[in-house]
């Protein structure tokens, strides 16, 4: 058997998390963990991070919803770095305006100018990107995502959960996705579950 940290997701129910080494809540404190954990993905649990049932009580569908945002692959060129960025996959998390709001910001056209920072400043930003919708764009064509120091599963205030370096739920389901780092639905809203696809933030949804 394999104790490598791996997530299912229960049909109409919760995720099912398996030997994850470390989590981490929305205020940034550690959550004891254990071999095998329920975490809600209805977003009306009591109990949260944890499921208590609530997904059974409300009716939540793991495959309601439409996708939001288009599933593209879209192109940022600058001198000494492109970067590359597919909608679909963005979860709003802003992690992107936070470290460089001089390179990523939504009020300008491009919203992303890569000359406007440097490459490092640029790469700080796709390693921090924890959905994957940001990546570098190689001299090959083709795509390098970056990781940064994080928990397998780190909880966003009002969000999804950020999960890197666990065996995921499913396949890809945009083009692009990474496999080695993911955002999943905890709002229970996402059109693209059990990814999230930034319906909690358009929707305003709080986990109180």
């Amino acid at each position: 058997m394999s104790n490598k940290p791996a997530i299912e997701a229960r049909e109409n129910g919760p995720f099912v998390a398996k030997h994850i080494r470390n989590m981490k809540g929305p205020d940034g404190e550690d959550i004891e963990v254990k071999a095998t954990m329920a975490l809600c993905r209805c977003g009306h649990s009591g109990n949260k991070p944890f499921c208590d049932g609530s997904h059974e009580k409300v009716g939540f569908k793991s495959d309601s919803g439409e996708p939001s945002g288009k599933d593209k692959i879209l192109t940022y060129e600058g001198e000494e770095v492109t970067v590359t960025f597919n909608p679909r996959i963005c979860a709003h998390a802003a992690e992107c305006g936070r470290l460089a709001g001089h390179v990523f910001d939504p009020e300008q056209k491009p919203w992303i100018q890569p000359d406007k920072g440097t490459r490092a400043e640029v790469e700080e930003v796709v390693a921090a990107c924890p959905s994957g919708a940001l990546a570098l764009k190689r001299a090959d064509g083709g795509r390098e995502h970056r990781l940064t120091e994080r928990c397998d599963i780190t909880i966003e205030k009002d969000g999804p959960y950020w999960v890197q370096d666990v065996t995921s739920p499913a396949g890809a389901q945009a083009e692009g996705m990474s496999s080695k780092k993911y955002v999943l639905c905890r709002c229970g809203m996402s059109g693209n579950k059990p990814y999230c696809d930034g319906t909690h933030h358009d929707e305003g949804w709080t986990a109180e």
